[in-house]
Order: structure tokens, then sequence, then C-alpha cells
């Protein structure tokens, strides 16, 4: 498309996230807080097995894991360990994660950060500038399903600056546990449970779940005049929170005609953005989708006046008055 998009802006490797995503909805304690500076042209930390403290407690995977104090002197390079080897996917570089995490500083055992207590795992891209490198570089080929250790020496964690609000200092070793749940990528899908479609005055919207965008057969009629979300799939986890950040592939079409003017399906990327934002570009979508469960495919419809009214944006399908149609698949949010 021509125009700039109006939910997508370009991040690493084609994947996309949301214009402006809400800064506030991050933990700043959290890895992908202040990552350190890496040039692409910067060879790769080399990864050693250890040392790497016990973890005491907490030794299933999902549990919160208590943790013992660095054992000596921390190596200079990054240490790895695979705890429990899960059976899922192979997560690669650029792909999204959604992940339970325990932080703490090696010297002291302090923890300084994690997700357990919060109920609210990491969704984060493996990408550089979008988290630490030492999770970048630690979680490539590992398999979902996974409990990982790692030891982060400065140099791939915060740098000589530190994380000052987090309590970490530029000459601290970091030690996480990380409980890989799900990782994503532009193949992927809603998996929920189909549900009937069975009003003939509303879209209907392709089942698939390999990654393709669903086929949308908008009615030659007139749109309804209220804000529409039904599922199409109808997937198992938490509803959306209307301060939460999802993750999720889309398509938008103008209802007259049913011509697409964005989509993430096919194009190798996500989207990623805040719905307290959403509210401020199309309050429709945003509606539409909170309270809906993660893992789900939905059908919104929305009217002009929960959209862009009488002032669309330029050079594209969406004109005054434009009723919108998205399907969207929900894969996480946080």
């Amino acid at each position: 498309m021509r125009r700039r998009s109006l939910l997508l802006a370009a991040v690493p490797a084609g994947l996309v996230t949301l214009a402006g995503c809400d800064s506030d909805s991050l933990d700043p304690n959290s890895p992908e807080a202040s990552p350190s500076p890496s040039a692409s042209a910067t060879p790769p930390p080399k990864i050693v097995d250890g040392p790497l403290p016990a973890i005491t407690e907490g030794r299933k995977f999902g549990e919160k894991p208590t943790v013992a104090k660095g054992p000596g002197t921390p190596s200079k390079n990054l240490a790895v360990r695979t705890v429990i080897a899960g059976g899922g996917r192979t997560v690669a570089e650029n792909e999204f994660i959604r992940a339970d995490y325990l932080g703490q500083i090696w010297e002291t055992g302090k923890v300084f950060d994690n997700s357990y207590d919060r109920k609210r795992p990491l969704v984060m891209q493996l990408a550089q500038g979008s988290i630490i490198d030492g999770w970048r570089y630690a979680l490539q080929g590992k398999k979902t399903g996974s409990r990982v250790e790692i030891a982060v020496p400065p140099a791939w964690g915060y740098g000589a600056s530190g994380n000052p609000q987090a309590g970490i200092k530029g000459t601290d070793t970091l030690v996480f546990v990380i409980d890989l749940l799900e990782s994503f990528n532009s193949g992927s899908s809603a998996k929920g449970t189909p549900v009937p479609q069975t009003d003939a005055a509303l879209p209907e919207v392709g089942t698939g779940t390999d990654g393709k965008a669903p086929k949308v057969t908008v009615p030659k009629t007139d749109p309804p005049k209220k804000l529409v979300s039904e599922y199409v799939l109808e997937g198992d986890g938490p509803a959306l929170k209307a301060d939460q950040t999802v993750l999720c592939q889309f398509q938008g079409l103008v209802w007259d005609g049913g011509k697409t003017f964005e989509r993430t399906y096919g194009s190798g990327r996500l989207s990623q953005f805040s719905l307290k934002q959403m509210r401020e570009v199309v309050k429709g979508l945003a509606q539409g989708l909170t309270g809906k469960k993660v893992g789900s495919r939905v059908l919104i419809v929305v009217p002009p006046e929960l959209a862009y009214g009488d002032n669309p944006p330029g050079g594209g399908a969406i004109k005054k008055g434009s009723t919108l149609v998205f399907t969207v698949d929900i894969l996480a949010a946080m």
C-alpha cells in the first residue's frame, strides 16, 4: 500500500506492531525494557553451559521458581541450560513468544521482576531492539513447553548503564528462569471451535486455520447500524481486558464492495497494538475485541461513527461514512 499504514508499523523481519504502542502497558523491569544496543555487525555471544544457580523450589514447568544465589564468579559468556525440555514448536528469531519468567541478580539473589505473581505472561518479539540480547540468543532453537535458565552478563543485558529503576547495576549478571508457553509467527492462526454463522445479514467468514486470510463474503444489503462483534472461532483463553495489548492476525474490509484495505494474513507479518490506543484510531475495533477470548477469530462490523466517520484516511478504499468489516485472530495478549 502506498499510504502509511493505519494499524501497522514496520519492525524487524517484517513483523509489525501498531504505531505508538502504549508503553505504559509494559512493566519497566521486564526484559523488553531498555534493551542493550547491539549493532547488526556484532558477532553473537558464545553460549556456555554454566555456571548457573540451582532452582531450589518451584521446579515444575509453570510454577514460580525459587533460585539460589549465583555460585561464585559468573561467566562472561551467555550461560544457557534447558531445565525441562518441551515438545512444542521450535522458536526462531523474530518470532513472538509468550512466556512466564523470573529475573534476579546473580551476586545477591535479589528478585527484580517476575511474571508469575502478575499472572500475565510476557508477550514479546525475539528481535533486536525489542528484548535484551541475552534472551534473543538464548531462546532461539528452544521448543515451547521448555523451561530454560540463563545467566546474562551485562554486555548481553542492559549494558554498562544497567537498569536503575529495577535496581540493576551496569556490572550485574542477571539470572532468568523462563517457561516458554507459546510462540507465534506469520503463519499462526486462531485455533478455536467454529461457531455457527446463521445471520444472513452479516458477512460470512472462513474458518480455515492455516495462516491464510479467511474468505469474507459481505452481503449485498445495507450494513448494520450498530457495532457487531461475533465469534467465528471461539477460543478457550482468557477474555481480553480494555487495558491489554493484543497480538493478532487481522484484515479490514469496506462493507460497500468488500474491498480489503489492510491485512496481515499472508503478508509475513503480525500486528500488536494496545486496545487503549486503538480506541483513538478505530473505537469500534477496540470495543469489539474487549471481552473476547484469546485463541478466537472474531468478526467485527464497525459503523462509521465508531470508525472514521466523515474524516477517512486519504488515498485508500475507506470513504466518508464507510462501514468497516474486520476479522481478527486473537493469538495472545498481555
